[in-house]
């Protein structure tokens, strides 16, 4: 993913690094923690990786909500020295503050020209892509929390049928077999929650009724599957 990345930033019309404010300014006092400090670190090293091919960049800080304003004036200014950014926005995507400012300066700097795509077509992954992606969604919408990325979802199944509608299997891939409750919840109520809000998203998407399966299945090698990667056009080799 980091791979595709960088090689999407080189034909991009801009590139927007998004940086959590908060894990930064955690990093550098006795209460960060390991992931905070990793943060700081992986900045660090793509603020490098822009020095060294001489790209331009807009910085996001996100995460504001809550810090004090000369708290982030200093780490805007710290980061901005680097050399590699031209622009800086601070926001919050919990609460919207600054996203509107941001989403403006990215509409203006998009070139015109034809349509690529159908007006009426959302995304240009296949559906079967597109529909293991929102029921991803739901899954970490509801237990985010207990299950942080630890999962993933396949469309095994993608059927059209006679009378218009759409019958999806899906497989839901967690690592141990503790994780397995957490995603079926008593009862099977979280299961039928993430199956019914992906359902309905699915039916406005495809516009059309949609009949959807799903399965929680216990995978502890499922990151290692070249076939999850591949779908999204990843090399899982690089």
């Amino acid at each position: 993913m980091v791979a595709s990345a960088w090689g999407g930033a080189e034909d991009a019309d801009i590139v927007v690094h998004l940086i959590d404010a908060q894990s930064h300014i955690n990093a550098e006092g006795r209460e960060g923690t390991a992931a905070d400090r990793r943060s700081a670190e992986d900045t660090e090293t793509i603020i490098a990786n822009l020095q060294a091919t001489g790209t331009k960049v807009v910085l996001a800080l996100n995460k504001i909500d809550g810090m004090r304003r000369d708290t982030l004036l200093a780490l805007s200014q710290k980061l901005f020295e680097s050399g590699v950014y031209e622009e800086v926005y601070m926001i919050s995507a919990a609460n919207g503050d600054g996203v509107d400012d941001l989403k403006q300066r990215l509409a203006r700097s998009m070139p015109e020209g034809p349509w690529l795509y159908p007006e009426d077509q959302a995304a240009d992954v296949p559906v079967r892509v597109l529909a293991a992606e929102i029921t991803r969604e739901k899954v970490y919408l509801r237990v985010h929390e207990e299950l942080p990325y630890s999962a993933a979802v396949e469309t095994t199944s993608f059927e059209d049928r006679a009378d218009g509608s759409a019958r999806i299997e899906q497989t839901i891939y967690v690592e141990r077999e503790s994780q397995r409750p957490i995603v079926l919840g008593k009862g099977g109520q979280t299961l039928k929650w993430i199956g019914q809000k992906a359902r309905e998203e699915l039916n406005e998407i495809l516009g059309r009724p949609v009949h959807l399966f799903l399965t929680v299945k216990v995978d502890p090698k499922w990151q290692d599957s070249r076939a999850l990667y591949a779908q999204f056009g990843l090399d899982f080799d690089v």
